[in-house]
């Protein structure tokens, strides 16, 4: 099984150079401005998108993606409509990888069986379900690797030595490594304990390592891109639709450009 993740990965390692992974969550403010915003992601120096799942109990979420996603749930934002949204984005663009970032809960009510193969059909990519740990692979880790998508496990600062392997086990695609202990958006990341972690973490596993959860300036993402495949940067991305929402909630002439402009930003710091 070859993905389109695999194929990014394989592609930027020859032009050696990190990969900018770009979250955003699905509806927010709403649909069309979430599609015009994803469309463009790429042009702006995306390689790969994550788009968050919309749900209403997030765990791992700091306030910036909680919000999102209140937003998102408020505007009619649906997993039936997240998978619309990759069929729609898809209509101009087969090639860059997108992967579904969130909770187990919306997928379980959909119906696994049949999630798997909608969101196939739809262009995903891969999965990061965030509340699934390695003892219940047989859920939708497994299933998820029959259908043919990556599923893509997070690694912490608390994932020593004798836990990775179980957490990468049945891993593909990449390792998303939480750089701070807590929630999204909330710390910034200690850049050389970042830098230890993921040389210990590549002592297990050959796959790319991303390195994400308070990322939000270029300079930290070069720093990071000097030792990880890749640097996702998700909350400053989120909050740039906010900042840039009306005193209503709807979206502005400068919402869709003020992300994409942050992207570009941070793309730079990524390629230096």
């Amino acid at each position: 099984m070859t993905t389109r993740i695999d194929k990014r990965f394989a592609d930027l390692k020859r032009q050696n150079r990190a990969a900018l992974v770009t979250f955003v969550t699905a509806g927010d403010p709403d649909y069309e401005t979430s599609l015009q915003i994803i469309k463009g992601l790429p042009k702006a120096g995306a390689d790969i998108i994550e788009f968050g799942m919309p749900f209403t109990d997030p765990m791992a979420d700091g306030p910036a993606i909680q919000e999102a996603g209140l937003r998102a749930l408020k505007a009619g934002q649906t997993l039936i409509k997240t998978l619309s949204l990759v069929r729609d984005f898809r209509t101009g663009d087969d090639q860059t990888p997108i992967v579904l970032m969130g909770y187990y809960n919306p997928i379980y009510i959909y119906g696994v069986e049949r999630f798997l193969k909608d969101a196939k059909a739809a262009g995903i990519d891969g999965l990061i379900i965030v509340d699934l740990p390695p003892e219940e692979d047989d859920e939708l880790c497994l299933p998820t690797i029959k259908a043919g998508l990556n599923f893509i496990r997070l690694a912490t600062p608390t994932t020593d030595d004798k836990r990775a392997p179980a957490v990468l086990k049945n891993t593909s695609g990449f390792v998303y490594y939480v750089s701070v202990l807590g929630i999204t958006g909330t710390k910034a990341p200690d850049l050389k304990s970042v830098e230890q972690n993921v040389i210990r973490l590549k002592g297990h596993t050959q796959l790319p390592i991303a390195v994400g959860f308070g990322v939000k300036t270029a300079e930290q993402a070069r720093s990071i891109a000097k030792s990880a495949d890749g640097v996702v940067v998700g909350s400053a991305l989120v909050n740039a639709v906010k900042n840039n929402l009306d005193s209503a909630g709807k979206p502005t002439p400068q919402t869709v450009k003020a992300v994409h402009a942050l992207v570009s930003e941070i793309a730079q710091g990524v390629r230096r």
